[in-house]
Parts: structure tokens; sequence; C-alpha cells
């Protein structure tokens, strides 16, 4: 996980958060994969074997999601913002 400042200087709390956020991006990096590899096969069984791992890596993702809006307050307040809403995505955000 790559690193900007002098280890000893950042909380625990930073450094948990940073290691949140580093799952969160390998998780989306996970689901693409089996996106990819699911969409390319013509055998059916590995076909549906690389979708539902693909799907487990969407649990993953939510309860890293839901872990780090419970832990940043300003991401629950953007996630609340715009999760779910009826509004255009144009219309969403500043």
């Amino acid at each position: 996980m790559p690193r900007y400042e002098a280890d000893e200087n950042i909380s625990e709390k930073v450094k948990d958060l940073s290691r949140a956020r580093q799952s969160l991006i390998e998780e989306i990096e996970a689901i693409m994969f089996y996106d990819e590899r699911a969409d390319v096969t013509r055998d059916r069984e590995l076909k549906y074997i690389m979708m539902h791992n693909r799907d487990d890596e969407k649990e993953h993702f939510s309860l890293i999601l839901e872990y780090l809006r419970r832990k940043d307050p300003e991401l629950d307040k953007e996630l609340r913002e715009n999760l779910f809403s009826k509004k255009k995505i144009e219309k969403l955000g500043d």
C-alpha cells in the first residue's frame, strides 16, 4: 500500500482507513477481473464460477464500503446524498 507520509506520523485511525480504502480498490479490481473472465469464456461451468466469484467480491466491496461509511462522517454524508437518489446523475453532487 503506498504511503505518502512517514508511517510513524500517521495515526492508527488513518492507517485503518487507508487499509480499508486499499481493500476497496482491490475488491473493485477483483470484480473487474472476474467480469472480464466470465465474459470471454465459452465454458458454461467456468462462466458460472467466474460470475459467482465476482458476486462474492461485490459482497466484500459492500462490507468495506459500509465500514468506511461508519468511520468517515464526510463519506457518510456524501453517500446519503447520492446513493439511491431518484435525481438524474447530472443533478447530483456540487
